[in-house]
């Protein structure tokens, strides 16, 4: 009788280990990165990491938001006029404004986005929003990844870097 029970007990004490290392797995597969970390991960993104850094907003992005970022890749900064960029990580104001005009505020999925015709951004200025042949434009540029899920907020890659209006 007394084997029988250490035996209850030790096939109890390794299914509840079992089972814990199974929850542990699963809740940090749920737990997933902020705008910024997923950005980073991806890694077509340093250009806008350093941006950011630079114009001291990634704290901004990293919080509780959400956010919805449409993130220019290395590629899309490519794209800007000679010594742009350079200029632009001088003058830290203008950097944070080309920046927030790439953000807006709250959760804006493409099934949300293809709705819109414009958007707000966090530096107060529209983007125009259409769909083209199926492909929608935020002004000129085109989304080429859309739904990129943040732990606060969403990400949609475009391939152009986006311009605010000059006032």
């Amino acid at each position: 009788m007394k084997s029988i029970s250490l035996s209850w007990i030790a096939l109890v004490v390794f299914t509840t280990s079992i089972f814990a290392q199974y929850d542990t797995k699963m809740v940090s597969k749920a737990v997933k990165n902020d705008i910024v970390q997923t950005a980073i991960s991806a890694g077509n993104f340093t250009t806008l990491a350093t941006a950011l850094t630079e114009a001291g907003l990634v704290d901004a992005l990293k919080g509780k938001g959400p956010f919805t970022v449409f993130a220019p890749t290395d590629d899309a900064f490519k794209k800007l006029p000679k010594g742009a960029l350079d200029n632009l990580l001088k003058d830290k104001e203008a950097l944070k404004n080309v920046l927030l005009y790439h953000v807006v505020s709250g959760n804006v999925s493409s099934k949300d986005v293809v709705k819109l015709d414009k958007a707000t951004t966090l530096n107060g200025s529209d983007i125009k929003i259409k769909t083209v042949d199926g492909k929608v434009m935020i002004n000129d540029s085109q989304v080429t990844t859309a739904d990129v899920q943040a732990s606060n907020g969403i990400i949609h890659v475009i391939d152009t870097v986006l311009l605010p209006p000059t006032k």
